[in-house]
């Protein structure tokens, strides 16, 4: 695996407002099904909330999840394309919209989703124009994942990881920890996330 970045340069993909020079350890706290629809929060370790996911049971819509900041504003417009093009393919494709400024809907990402029905081994990655590709490592339904730039061979976050969680949590499964190395977006990184959520079927599910 790859080594951990200790000086990552900044890397705004959705906003610069979200890279910190610092190391950050945030919570993940899932909301059940029955509570707005699903989806999950993010708070800081002060438990002031950073970001919100709406899962497609609030939004309505299959495929579909939207990422906000703590005002509840939208940040990225999540959606997984479908079809019958989709379902024969051997991976699928979801894509992260941002909103400009001038409100027009402009694509941030786009990750590559293995068919488990064709490819069980295949790697997860993250496409970025002006960043390169990312791939997720490890197990997310364990809770022991990394999401690595493929080209520096740096691991840009951690999920789940159990020395961090022993200070705060307790054994409740609806909580994780995720920590963010300095200089990268948060809220990719969390967009990332609410997707691994969803394919693996957990809060933003319907």
């Amino acid at each position: 695996m790859g080594s951990v970045s200790k000086a990552n340069a900044m890397m705004p993909i959705i906003s610069k407002m979200y890279c910190s020079s610092s190391q950050t350890i945030l919570v993940v706290r899932r909301r059940p099904h029955v509570v707005n629809g699903g989806g999950f929060v993010v708070t800081d370790c002060s438990q002031k909330v950073v970001f919100k996911v709406d899962g497609c049971g609030a939004l309505g819509a299959t495929g579909e999840l939207v990422l906000r900041d703590s005002r509840g504003d939208a940040l990225l417009l999540i959606r997984r394309k479908g079809g019958m093009i989709e379902a024969l393919s051997t991976h699928r494709k979801w894509k992260g919209y941002a909103h400009d400024y001038e409100g027009s809907q402009k694509l941030v990402f786009c990750l590559r989703e293995p068919n488990s029905c064709f490819v069980r081994s295949d790697a997860i990655r993250v496409a970025i124009k002006t960043q390169g590709e990312f791939e997720i490592k490890g197990s997310f339904p364990d809770k022991d994942c990394t999401i690595v730039d493929c080209s520096r061979g740096n691991i840009i976050a951690q999920i789940g990881v159990k020395k961090e969680m022993e200070k705060y949590l307790t054994t409740n499964k609806d909580f994780y920890y995720v920590v963010v190395y300095p200089g990268i977006d948060q809220a990719f990184v969390f967009g990332v996330i609410a997707i691994l959520d969803y394919m693996y079927g957990e809060s933003t599910r319907c």
